[in-house]
């Protein structure tokens, strides 16, 4: 049984269409979604989460359908995304305090294990927090009750690289006992050199493949290629960078 399947997801917006997103993630699973910005990403983690209305497709946590089953789905699910911000003037174990009462299978011994973990002081305000350091609580809140996936919105965005290295590798020691996966947003292709098992790619918002990652990187091999067969070749590459003596392109 896989912990997310999405099922060709389709959302139609003025200028922009995300189309026929199909994928799953597994138990002990970690899945890099990726993509430019603006390719996608976003939307499509918040049409799996139903926070947009999309036009066709479907999707399923734990074998069950996640729009008949979103309240019991949602307590087993964490979830990080950009954009999000609380009261600057807060702090965090006031912010804590409400946030418990929507989980009853919170545990709060968890919760102070992350919290000394990502070296975030309970008694400190929003405001007096960085960009990172407020992923990171984000991250310890989502942690704090039985989760057994894991949706992230870019989650190393704004991390030093000490940081982001020490996030990645607690990814790998949560998914290690096969119980819980993780789904995270990226650009940056280091982080799915270092933690990710499985890739799926969206291009202007339609997915152009997705799977485990050694077999993704060899569907992805690179053509080296003279300028004139590149231009020969626009309507199906991907990128091309001109190198030292012709041109490399992913098609």
């Amino acid at each position: 049984m896989n912990s997310l399947s999405v099922n060709g997801i389709t959302k139609h917006y003025p200028n922009f269409i995300l189309q026929d997103i199909d994928f799953s993630v597994k138990p002990g699973r970690i899945m890099g979604l990726i993509g430019k910005n603006g390719a996608g990403k976003s939307t499509t983690l918040k049409a799996i989460l139903n926070m947009i209305h999309v036009d066709s497709g479907k999707v399923e946590m734990f074998g069950k359908d996640f729009l008949q089953q979103e309240q019991s789905c949602k307590q087993q699910i964490g979830v990080v995304l950009g954009g999000i911000d609380f009261y600057k003037n807060k702090k965090l174990k006031d912010i804590t305090a409400v946030t418990r009462q929507f989980y009853p299978n919170w545990n709060e011994s968890l919760h102070q294990k992350y919290l000394q973990l990502f070296a975030l002081d309970p008694q400190k305000r929003v405001k007096e927090l960085s960009s990172g350091m407020k992923v990171k609580y984000l991250i310890a809140i989502a942690l704090s009750y039985e989760t057994k996936l894991l949706i992230l919105d870019e989650p190393t965005s704004g991390l030093d690289p000490v940081s982001r290295d020490e996030l990645l590798a607690l990814f790998r020691q949560l998914v290690a006992d096969g119980q819980r996966s993780i789904l995270f947003s990226t650009h940056i292709t280091s982080d799915l050199e270092k933690c990710a098992d499985d890739i799926t790619y969206i291009q202007q918002g339609k997915m152009i493949h997705s799977d485990e990652k050694e077999a993704f990187i060899r569907f992805f091999d690179p053509l080296k290629t003279e300028e004139e067969e590149s231009l020969s070749l626009e309507e199906i590459m991907i990128r091309s960078e001109r190198g030292t003596h012709g041109y490399q392109s992913i098609i």
